[in-house]
């Protein structure tokens, strides 16, 4: 029971240690997020969100499809500049901080991305290269919906335990598997259920992970862009998904290596007992016996008159009494 319970927490343990310290802690989420500010979609995803919201704010007339090309066209020339990383940044511990909150507080709102900051900078770049109705722009507050109201509901609570559980869920495991091993008559057997048990769990949270890639792309919206939702989900589980394929590696390793070490030491055992029964047996030479048991074979009584191991026991017990 304690390595059944072992290898079931392995799985919620890496789940655990993930939510605690990679999405609660703000840098370490900031960080696993900044490198998105260089993907291609996420780039043409955040210039499509900018430029229909400041399309919507102006009147460009029969030159709408112009304005918006130089707008769309501003915004892509913003998201290679090192300003974009900057804004990005914020953006997202804004949004994390939101989310946090959310979380915690029992908020009913959505928590959004304000893209505003953006805006701000690509009006200056558009009004700076003389492009039409730059200056009629109106910075707003560009907001980007992350998690909705329902979504909130949904994972408030089971994300908060896994929170607050962090490093004690892999903890248990390891103390369960450990006393599991010490009260095992066949410890060897009990380290490869162990191990191949630890593995099964691993790889079945890598193929969750897989799964719940395909189910989140499925029920986006069709105005959200896949690739570029599909890009922030790979990172926000790439450290989750690469723990689980490190627990599958370590886990077969172990087992391979218990079962080998089983193999070395049966195969050794049975070459002592053969040295000391076959060859040395009573059966066989005195030399192989005085060598496999290092001290010579004791005399056999023998009557007079008899050979060898064919004597008559009636004799011998004559031979024992004179």
């Amino acid at each position: 029971m304690l390595l059944v319970l072992a290898c079931l927490l392995v799985p919620l343990g890496t789940v655990s240690t993930w939510a605690k310290y990679e999405i609660e802690d703000t840098d370490a989420y900031v960080a696993t997020m900044a490198p998105l500010a260089a993907d291609p979609d996420v780039r043409a995803s955040v210039a499509d969100a900018v430029t229909d919201s400041v399309m919507k704010e102006i009147d460009a007339g029969p030159l709408r499809a112009t304005v918006a090309s130089f707008v769309r066209d501003a915004v892509h020339s913003f998201t290679e500049t090192g300003a974009f990383q900057t804004a990005w940044n914020a953006a997202n511990r804004a949004a994390h901080d939101a989310v946090q909150a959310a979380l915690t507080h029992d908020s009913d709102g959505a928590v959004t991305i304000d893209l505003a900051p953006i805006t701000e900078q690509v009006k200056r770049q558009l009004i700076e290269e003389g492009t039409p109705f730059a200056g009629r722009i109106p910075v707003r507050h560009t907001e980007v919906t992350v998690m909705k109201a329902q979504d909130l509901s949904h994972f408030r609570k089971g994300f908060r335990m896994l929170q607050v559980a962090g490093l004690w869920l892999p903890a248990a495991a390891v103390l369960l598997a450990v006393g599991g091993i010490l009260l095992a008559v066949r410890r060897r057997r009990a380290v490869t259920a162990t191990a191949l048990g630890a593995a099964v769990g691993a790889a079945v949270l890598a193929a969750a992970i897989a799964a719940g890639r395909a189910l989140t792309l499925d029920d986006l919206p069709p105005d959200v862009s896949r690739a570029a939702a599909g890009a922030v989900y790979d990172a926000l589980t790439d450290t989750l998904r690469t723990a689980s394929w490190v627990i599958v590696g370590v886990g077969l390793a172990v087992a391979l290596g218990a079962w080998v070490w089983g193999r070395v030491s049966r195969s050794g055992g049975a070459g002592v007992v053969e040295g000391v029964s076959g060859e040395g047996s009573p059966g066989g030479s005195e030399g192989s016996y005085e060598a496999a048991l290092g001290t010579p074979r004791p005399a056999r009584p023998t009557p007079e008159g008899a050979s060898g191991s064919g004597a008559d026991l009636t004799t011998i017990d004559s031979v024992d009494e004179r």
